[in-house]
This record gives structure tokens, C-alpha cells and sequence, in this order.
């Protein structure tokens, strides 16, 4: 650890031993830093990649130049598909860090790759597509679009989120789930797939309600019937040397017991059972009316579920597409940025940054989005003011003096510290007798660039500019 001002090694004391400065504030802030990366760390171990973005976040805020950190970072958006968002963290990365850092390693890996590069590339333009297709209200191309963009990139959750909620709006809840759980596969702890998964098991629990059916006990009962009644017999017969009024008035015994068994057992069983069945009947009905309830509520809270369904679909759309083409104007930045890597052409890459700044305002944008275009114009910005610089003194000499304006204001534009071209400027308002604005770079001339031969020249004719415009 170095001291912030000196940048000398620090010690366990709570100042700088080389110049003196407080570090002990300093020093709180950096193990910040380190906690918040090392929680990022074992949150990535066990998949937990959305808390893991949370974590290298904070680590970041507290110190924006953690290398480790941002590194980390760009992995983790590599792994669940955003590679725009990681080549930005790698490149942020090499800017603090340029030598031995092993950002260089990944980015290397890509370029180096064309068939991965254009695999990227296609990822995001097909995904780009479905968005618009939502928007437009083609759901079936939509969903289309994005099985071929989890085909080309299977770790993409956000493409696999946005396919499980037109699932969902579809009410095709199995593939919905099967979507959400590949998106946990790669990020177990993405709360949004947590919530849609939640809510597609719901619609998806069995009825309980079911009544069971009752079981009936089956009376094994020995009887004879004799036309309408029933004969009960002995278990045992006599034998054959009973005599016949023996017989006769078993007979009769036997006809009395079946009329009292008729009277006493089997007319009330009879008028129990036609009770039970009644009850039976009225249970049933009570059963499905219950049942037909509790279908409407469903029914009832489905709907509603179905338009809240509808609605957060809408606004994660708009969160995705963004309402000024924002991710469109990641695709330029990156495709800026693959320019300046790949060729060095400070030219072209200076072509998409100015389309850039044209079409959206920059101070709304992600602290990442400006990190990385501000990177970008400090590497392409000196040899540009140089070029323009020099195309400006060439109209300059042929008295065009609007080209010559226009040419040195863009060198100093992409390079404040060219203090000759701020002069030239000057120079050229002064030739083209706008000598308002000549005086006003004069002073920025001095302002800026104090004991230097082109403030001293600012100096000279400054006067005569002001002597003039009184």
C-alpha cells in the first residue's frame, strides 16, 4: 500500500513516514475496498454472480483503481453474456494498470478469436432484434430471435430471462421454468429468475383438494331368502332322525327370526344407507360447488396475475431496450473501441466517438459508458489534435479562415493541452475579425498556459484586441 500523495510504501502507522500526510482515513478505505472484492470473490465461487456484480461494485466505489476488482468484474459480466459490459472493465483495468496486468490476457483471447468475436457480435444483434420485435408486439418472432441467441450463447441470462417471461406471457409454464432454472444454472442467486421461478411453481402446484373416496364395508352375511323372505339357517342341522315336528317348527322359528331380523335390522340399515346416500349426494354438491369457488378466484387471480405479468414484461423491456437507444450506443462504443484495438485507425474510431456524443447526452450514462469513452478519446486524442491541428494552419495560410476555426477547435477538443493550437485559434477569430472571441482564447491562452511563449504571444496582440472592440 502507497501513500496517496507521496506515493511512498506505507507503514502500520496511521501517517505517511516519508511526507507526513494523514492516511489513517485513507487506509479504512482501501480495506473496504479489499472486503468488498474478497465478498465478491466467494460469491462468484458458489455462483452467486448477481451479488457478486453487487459486491465489485462497492469495491470499486471505494477505490476505483482495485485491479483486481474490475477484473473480477469484467469475468463475472463475461460469464453471464454481457461481454460489452466486460470488455469495458477489462479496458478501464488497463488504463490504471498497462503492464503485467491480465485483462490484456482476455482481451487478447477475443480478438485473437474470430469465430468468438463474431459469435459476440451476433449475440447481440439477434437480442437487439427480439427487443424490437417485443416492442412491436411480435412475441412469436421474438421468441425466435432468442432461442438462436441462447443457442450462440447459452450463458446469456438475460436473453434467457426475456424468454422465460414470454413464456410466462404465454402461459407456457413448463418452458418457463426450464428457461429460469438454465438462467440459475449460471447465476444461482439473480433475484429476478428467483421471482419469475416463484411465480411459474405457483402456477404450476397440484390441486389438494381432491376429496378422498370412502371406503365401504362389505357385510358378509349367510342368508337364505324364500321369495320375499329371508331364511336364516342354524349353523348346524340335526340329524336325520329329528322328526318332522322337529322340522316344522325350526321352520317356523326360522320365519319369525327372518320377519324380526326384516324389522329390526334390515328396514333401518336400509334407511341408513338411503340417509347416507343422501348426505353422500349433498357432500358431493357442496364439494363442487366449493371446487367451481374456488376455480372462479383462480381464475380470478390468474387474470390479475397475468396483467401484472404484462406489465413488469413492459417495463423490463424498456429497462432492456432503454429510451434512448442506450444499448445501441453500447454497440457503437464497442465497436469503437474493437476499431482503436484492432486497427489504430484514430480516424475512424474518432468517426463512431462523434456519433456518439452527437446522439446521446454522456453525463446520463453509466459511470462505466463514460469511463470507457473518455479512455478512448485520451488515446486517440493527441495524434487527432495533431492532425486537425495541421489540416487548421493549412486553411490558415490560405486565408480560409471558417476551416481553419473549425479544424482548431477540434484540436482542442481532443486535446486540451495543446496550447499552440488554442493559440491558432485565437489567431484565426483575429483573421476572421471576430475579435470578441479572439480576445476570449487569448485569455484562456494565458489562463491556461502561464510562462510560455504562447502566452506571451497572447499577451502582445491581446491588447490590440481589446483597444479594437472598445
Amino acid at each position: 500500500m502507497v501513500c496517496y500523495q507521496c506515493g511512498c510504501q506505507l507503514s502500520e502507522k496511521d501517517f505517511c513516514t516519508a511526507c507526513g500526510a494523514d492516511v489513517g482515513l485513507y487506509k479504512k478505505i482501501l480495506a473496504l475496498s479489499n472486503r468488498y472484492y474478497n465478498e465478491g470473490l466467494e460469491k462468484a465461487s458458489v455462483r452467486d454472480l448477481t451479488g457478486a456484480i453487487d459486491s465489485l461494485e462497492q469495491s470499486l466505489k471505494f477505490n476505483s483503481r482495485n485491479v483486481e476488482a474490475r477484473n473480477l468484474l469484467g469475468l463475472v459480466y463475461y460469464e453471464i453474456g454481457e461481454c460489452t459490459a466486460a470488455m469495458s472493465e477489462w479496458i478501464l483495468s488497463m488504463n490504471v494498470e498497462p503492464k503485467k496486468n491480465v485483462a490484456s490476457d482476455y482481451i487478447e483471447r477475443i480478438q485473437n478469436n474470430p469465430s468468438r468475436y463474431d459469435n459476440i457480435r451476433q449475440t447481440m444483434k439477434k437480442f437487439n432484434q427480439a427487443l424490437e420485435y417485443c416492442r412491436q408486439g411480435s412475441q412469436d418472432l421474438a421468441v425466435i430471435q432468442l432461442k438462436k441467441v441462447v443457442s450462440l450463447s447459452p450463458r446469456f441470462v438475460k436473453a434467457r430471462l426475456l424468454l422465460a417471461l414470454l413464456h410466462i406471457d404465454n402461459e407456457d409454464w413448463e418452458r418457463a421454468r426450464k428457461e429460469l432454472n438454465k438462467a440459475l444454472n449460471v447465476d444461482r442467486g439473480n433475484t429476478q429468475a428467483l421471482r419469475y421461478l416463484q411465480e411459474v411453481d405457483r402456477m404450476l402446484a397440484p390441486d389438494e383438494n381432491e376429496k378422498s373416496e370412502r371406503r365401504r364395508k362389505k357385510e358378509e352375511t349367510v342368508r337364505y331368502q324364500n321369495d320375499n323372505e329371508v331364511i336364516i339357517q342354524p349353523a348346524s342341522l340335526t340329524d336325520g332322525t329329528r322328526s318332522g315336528f322337529s322340522t316344522v317348527l325350526n321352520i317356523i322359528i326360522g320365519l319369525v327370526i327372518g320377519a324380526a331380523a326384516m324389522y329390526f335390522l334390515v328396514l333401518p340399515a336400509s334407511q341408513r344407507m338411503a340417509q347416507e346416500d343422501a348426505q353422500n349426494r349433498v357432500d358431493t354438491i357442496a364439494g363442487q360447488l366449493d371446487s367451481r369457488t374456488n376455480q372462479i378466484q383462480q381464475l380470478e387471480n390468474q387474470i390479475k396475475t397475468l396483467e401484472d405479468s404484462n406489465t413488469k414484461l413492459q417495463a423490463e423491456l424498456d429497462e432492456y431496450e432503454g429510451t434512448d437507444g442506450r444499448l445501441q450506443m453500447m454497440d457503437m462504443l464497442y465497436d469503437a473501441a474493437s476499431v482503436y484495438l484492432d486497427t489504430q485507425d484514430v480516424n475512424q474510431t474518432a468517426e463512431k466517438l462523434e456519433d456518439i456524443r452527437t446522439n446521446l447526452n454522456l453525463e446520463e450514462m453509466s459511470e462505466q459508458f463514460r469511463g470507457l469513452y473518455d479512455s478512448l478519446l485520451k488515446l486517440i486524442g493527441p495524434d487527432l489534435s495533431k492532425n486537425y491541428h495541421d489540416a487548421g494552419y493549412t486553411f490558415f495560410r490560405n486565408k480560409d479562415f471558417e476551416a481553419a476555426i473549425e479544424n482548431f477547435e477540434k484540436a482542442v477538443y481532443y486535446d486540451p493541452s495543446n496550447g499552440e493550437a488554442l493559440l491558432d485559434l485565437g489567431n484565426a477569430y483575429r483573421g476572421n475579425e471576430d475579435l470578441v472571441n479572439a480576445a476570449a482564447v487569448y485569455n484562456r491562452v494565458i489562463e491556461l498556459f502561464p510562462d510560455t511563449d504562447w502566452a506571451r504571444k497572447a499577451g502582445q496582440w491581446l491588447p490590440d484586441m481589446e483597444d479594437m472592440t472598445e
